[in-house]
């Protein structure tokens, strides 16, 4: 029932209210630099206790006591012991520490004395805490009583119950039904334990007589398992005389619960613990379970056990409260019953008391509120004793508050507010102490603070004063409090700036004033650039033994150049850069390197960006692959005399699927320690039917591919011997050859050595004339070849071989069709015409020989020709043979790479496997004219200022008769526009030289040469030259060089210098060496010198050789003359020369020394 409120108690708690708005309590925990200014007094506060339960396990060495406290002066302890005082001190057998309230009992005697529930006192002069209470628990060793259990005989059908009856003992307690050999009691729908340890049977069969029935109870806070003595049943069974109808409808009835026992019940629990409700019914056929909630689901949570038996809903909250219901049904009939739920709550909290410091005069309120079903008792304490045994003139209790007006520094005191019902209690210690002091900021003066821009920075102004302190902030000398959406002042005193920006730098003033005085102090604020990663490591797979190379780029405030680190996590874990031999990782300009990656290496890795107010990460995965781990745990089932089934569990993939299992076997007898492939299986797969053959030794082993590779190989299997058996299939590749008329060469391929299935192989050769009546011939060998002897040439046969060893024959062989031997044909292609269809190809026809004429497997056709003669000569050369092979049955072929112009011969022959028929009358044919060949000489013989001589040879093949050649030339000087073309036609076919006129001076020019028919030009030769500046002396006389005379007056000087030359010689020889080069060096030869001025012309025979070309000395160009334009060169070339010797008297020319001079040429004559 709620108390009436009176007017006075209104009025008082309106005066406190009001004081609270303005002085706001504050925690009563005296910092330490206070205490090193002035001695303040202070309450005691316990820092430590134990918990409110301390079992005293056997296996512990002590239990503490523990009872930790502060205070000023220094608090002593006290202790009471189930309400009476306790001296731990006057026990010695009790440990007890200096200036502290702990004492520890040792573990070394009976500890059942110091059972019992303890409480500790803390006091100094100003007033006292006290502890929770504390229970102390001995357990004993719990066991079952020594009893004889007289058996539990029951008849077949009808329920029955084992009692277990476990012993008291410390919580949890977990209950276990085994045999005597420690095997569990099968448990299902008609067996099951219940809550209690109990063992029901739905009802009876005959499988349940045993005589070794045990009840295990385990306590594990304990480390204790103990047994109950073992109990026998009986199960008495039916006479065999009823009939199975009869024994039916005795043992068939409606269920009847066996637990719970009544028609209802109810339970009560404690918020947070969990609901556990069953139902165990007999009947039979076995009934089955089932719950609801009546009005209501079933909570979500709700979970149902013990094949429907058990309905479990943890933790339990008030909503769970409620009525349930089980209803066990079979086909006769049904069973229920009703739980009624009450979920209960301990004491909470609603409001705690709390410590406070105030000022002298002030009213003070303590309010301490819980909540809990029951509804807690509160009883209040000050310093240990209850309130009616200290009275106070100043003191009101309200209700769940305190008040104490007009309070006095000796009302400072610890109050104690206890809360209980009957699940718990809660107790709390309220310091009030009563006191005025001026400030005191505890910060230091000049703190430096660095906040990154964007981000928040919190200044501190940490203040002890009472009455509580007005606290501002400042900045710049301003007398202007700060103020401003992005600040806050908190209750502590600190400054809070919310997304500093760069104006927020300066220096800030915190003032803290009350009643009793004022204190200030400074701080300076700087904003810094924001540190961010501007490159990150993207997820990463890499190969195992690699190196990985994980990059992190970041930008930070220049400031912090010497405060800026970066460093690398793995998997939240610092990674330690030792720089040493053996250490794997390394950094360098924010790259991690990790050498020969591992599957350790394997994580997320973390690059951190930090300076001393901010940091900014990125993370990646990396993930090493490598080829998949060996398979385990191969097992062989299905034995069969040839397949076998293999599982396997597959290894780690290692972060690239497995594509593939690959299948080997090894056998012992004819390639032992040889693994060989057997089977592949999809990735996805983890057995394999794997056919075999009889009588071999097998074992088996699985390997992985992925897309690294392949793993290791597993560890074989077992042997397994598969039994003799007949061969499974017969020899392949039969090959029939002929290599004598008159014989038949049979080859096959033989069984593998496994392949055998058993002892005794060998082949049953059969063989006989195809389209003819006539049994089969046969002969059993033991190799892989035969030879019929004696057969009609080239004949079809009919062959077959069947493999046969001790355990019976193959399979029935399939029949093959082959030829006796060949012999070479008889005739040969008849009708054989050419047809051309251009001058270098021709195409062949011919009738087919007749396959009567083959004498075997006809190869094909081949042609072989010769050239009989060009037809520009008359006279007849036989030339080499060709051959052109055509495979199949042809009747004509096409025969290339002929020569224009000229007379062939050709004969065509069939061939078979034993070699060429004979060939056909010679079939003469002439080929029709064609473009000529390139000239094979082209030179310029003479350049002048305005002129050029051209010299050439006639092409060593025609390809028909010569009607002239065709002269291009035209400017080339080094620019990229090139002068128009300018074309001579010359149509004398013995045309071999050509003067070129009126040319511009000291110009490049390219001349291009080609052959003609009345078919066409051929290929183009070019070369290329430059005239020349001056008109030379050779020039000059040029015409009178090659008059009869001049050549008789050069020889005539030659003999004579040639004369004086032997006499220096001789006169050297006599008077000593003589240098004929410093001779020369001394006194130059002005034609020599001439010559070095003058230009060479190159020549080319390539078409696509470029229009510039580079010019070299003449010196050059007379030492390439020697071996190039030697008469017998040109005689080797078959060059043309001019009755008057025009040529022969150019080509002299050409030796002697002449001056450069220039060359123009428009105007064309012959030479």
């Amino acid at each position: 029932m709620r108390m009436q409120r009176s007017p006075e108690l209104t009025a008082v708690l309106g005066l406190i209210t009001c004081i609270c708005v303005f002085h706001t309590t504050t925690a009563i925990d005296i910092p330490l630099e206070v205490l090193s200014h002035i001695n303040i007094e202070q309450l005691p506060t316990i820092t430590a206790q134990s918990p409110s339960s301390l079992i005293a396990f056997p296996f512990d060495e002590s239990f503490p006591m523990t009872c930790e406290a502060k205070g000023n002066p220094e608090p002593e302890f006290r202790w009471t012991k189930n309400g009476q005082e306790f001296d731990p001190s006057l026990d010695p057998r009790l440990m007890k520490e200096e200036n502290s309230g702990t004492f520890v009992i040792p573990n070394n005697g009976n500890l059942t004395e110091y059972q019992g529930t303890y409480r500790c006192y803390v006091s100094n002069k100003l007033g006292t805490a006290i502890s929770k209470e504390i229970e102390f628990i001995v357990p004993h060793v719990p066991k079952f009583p020594k009893e004889t259990l007289d058996p539990v005989v029951v008849e077949e059908g009808q329920p029955f119950t084992l009692k277990c009856n476990p012993p008291k003992g410390i919580p949890p307690l977990q209950i276990y039904w085994m045999t005597i050999n420690l095997q569990h009691i099968e448990q299902d729908e008609r067996v099951s334990m219940g809550l209690n340890g109990d063992l029901y049977f739905s009802h009876a069969v005959e499988k349940d007589s045993r005589r070794d029935y045990c009840c295990f109870a385990a306590f594990p806070r304990i480390r204790t398992i103990v047994q109950k003595t073992a109990m026998s049943v009986i199960v008495q069974t039916k006479k065999s005389d009823m009939s199975p109808e009869s024994a039916n409808a005795i043992l068939e009835r409606k269920p009847s619960l066996l637990t719970p026992s009544t028609a209802t019940s109810e339970t009560q629990l404690v918020k947070g613990e969990d609901l556990k409700l069953e139902c165990i019914a007999e009947g039979f056929p076995t009934p089955q379970v089932e719950w609801v909630k009546i009005g209501h689901q079933l909570p979500i949570k709700a979970k149902v056990e013990n094949h429907g038996k058990l309905l479990l809903v943890p933790r339990v909250e008030q909503e769970d409260s409620g009525k349930y219901m089980c209803k066990a049904k079979n086909g006769l009939g049904e069973a229920v019953h009703y739980f009624t739920l009450k979920v209960e709550e301990p004491p909470e909290w609603v409001i705690e008391p709390e410590s406070q410091l105030s000022m002298i005069g002030s009213d003070v309120l303590i309010k301490c509120s819980a909540s809990g079903t029951p509804q807690p008792t509160i009883t209040w304490r000050v310093n240990g004793e209850l309130l009616q045994g200290a009275p106070a003139p100043n003191r009101k209790v309200f209700d769940d508050t305190i008040v104490l007006r007009n309070a006095k520094a000796s009302d400072s005191a610890v109050y104690q507010c206890e809360a209980s019902n009957k699940h718990g209690t809660l107790l709390s210690n309220a310091n009030i102490m009563i006191m005025n002091l001026s400030p005191m900021i505890l910060t230091k003066e000049g703190e430096d603070y660095s906040a990154v821009e964007g981000n928040g920075v919190m200044m501190h102004c940490n203040v002890f004063s009472s009455p509580p302190s007005t606290i501002t902030w400042s900045k710049d000398d301003s007398s202007e409090s700060v103020e401003g959406p992005r600040l806050t002042i908190h209750d502590n005193g600190s400054l809070e700036i919310y997304s500093v920006e760069k104006d927020d730098t300066g220096q800030y003033t915190c003032l803290a004033k009350n009643t009793e005085g004022s204190s200030a102090v400074d701080a300076m604020l700087y904003v810094k650039d924001p540190t961010r990663i501007v490159v990150a490591q993207e997820d990463l797979q890499i190969l195992i033994g690699t190196t990985a190379q994980l990059s992190c780029l970041a930008e930070y405030d220049k400031s912090f150049s010497n405060d800026f680190e970066l460093l690398w996590e793995k998997d939240d874990m610092k990674i330690a850069l030792n720089n040493t031999e053996n250490s794997r990782y390394f950094v360098e300009d924010g790259i991690l390197q990790i050498i020969n990656v591992s599957h350790r290496d394997q994580g997320v890795y973390t690059c951190v960006a930090r300076t001393p107010v901010d940091r900014d990460t990125a993370s990646a995965l990396l993930m090493v692959l490598d080829v998949p781990d060996a398979p385990e745990y191969l097992v062989l089932s299905e034995h069969k005399s040839k397949s076998v089934k293999l599982k396997w569990i597959p290894g780690d993939d290692h972060n690239s699927s497995t594509t593939e299992f690959i299948i080997e076997y090894e056998e012992s007898q004819w390639e032992p320690g040889n693994w060989k492939e057997l089977l592949r299986v999809p990735g996805n797969h983890n057995s394999a039917v794997l056919k075999l053959h009889g009588h071999v030794d097998y074992r088996f082993r699985v390997s992985g591919l992925n897309a690294v590779g392949r793993g290791l190989p597993s560890e074989p299997t077992e042997r397994y011997k598969t039994p003799p058996a007949a061969p499974d299939k017969n020899p392949e590749n039969i090959k029939i050859e002929g290599h004598l008329p008159h014989e038949m060469d049979i080859n096959w391929e033989p069984l593998l050595p496994i392949e055998h299935n058993g002892p005794g192989l060998e082949y049953k050769v059969s063989y006989r004339r195809q389209d003819v009546e006539e049994d089969w011939k046969e002969h059993m060998v033991k190799r892989h070849s035969f030879v019929v002897k004696n057969t009609p040439t080239f004949m079809p046969y009919e062959i077959k071989i069947q493999a046969r060893n001790h355990q019976g024959w193959g399979p029935e062989p399939k029949i093959v069709t082959g030829y006796s031997g060949e012999d070479f044909p008889s005739a040969a292609p008849e009708d054989v015409a050419v047809e051309g269809l251009n001058s270098s190809v021709v195409k062949v026809s011919w009738t087919r020989v007749h396959k009567d004429k083959l004498h075997g497997h006809l190869g094909g056709y081949r042609i072989n020709w010769w050239r009989l003669r060009s037809l520009v000569a008359s006279k007849k050369s036989h030339g080499d043979k060709h051959t052109l092979t055509f495979p199949g049955d042809q009747s004509h072929a096409t025969v290339p790479g002929l020569t224009p112009f000229s007379e062939y011969s050709l004969i065509v022959m069939t061939f078979n496997g034993r070699g060429n028929g004979p060939g056909s009358h010679p079939l003469n044919f002439k080929t029709p004219e064609g473009v000529p060949e390139k000239n094979p000489v082209f030179r310029v013989t003479d350049v002048q200022k305005h002129t050029v001589s051209l010299v050439w040879a006639p092409p060593l093949e025609p390809n028909g008769i010569l009607t002239g050649y065709l002269l291009e030339y035209q400017l080339i000087n080094d620019t990229e526009e090139v002068g128009p073309l300018q074309t001579v036609d010359i149509s004398n076919p013995d045309t071999t030289k050509w003067n070129l006129r009126d040319l511009e001076p000291v110009s490049k020019y390219k001349f291009y040469l080609r052959s003609c028919t009345t078919v066409g030009c051929g290929p183009v030769v070019s070369e290329e030259c430059t005239t020349t500046l001056e008109t030379s002396l050779a020039s000059i006389h040029g015409g009178i060089s090659t008059q009869g005379w001049f050549i008789g007056l050069m020889c005539a000087i030659a003999l004579l210098t040639l004369i004086v030359l032997i006499a220096c010689f001789v006169n050297r020889n006599k008077g000593g060496k003589y240098s004929v080069k410093e001779k020369e060096d001394l006194h130059p030869d002005v034609e020599s010198q001439g010559m070095n001025d003058d230009t060479f012309c190159e020549y080319s025979d390539n078409d696509e050789k470029p229009l510039k070309g580079s010019q070299h000395s003449l010196s050059r160009e007379i030492k390439a003359g020697d071996s190039g334009d030697s008469l017998v060169d040109y005689g080797d070339e078959d060059v043309q020369f001019n009755e008057d010797g025009s040529f022969i008297g150019e080509y002299a020319g050409r030796k002697e020394k002449r001056v450069s001079a220039e060359i123009k040429a428009t105007i064309q004559t012959p030479a």
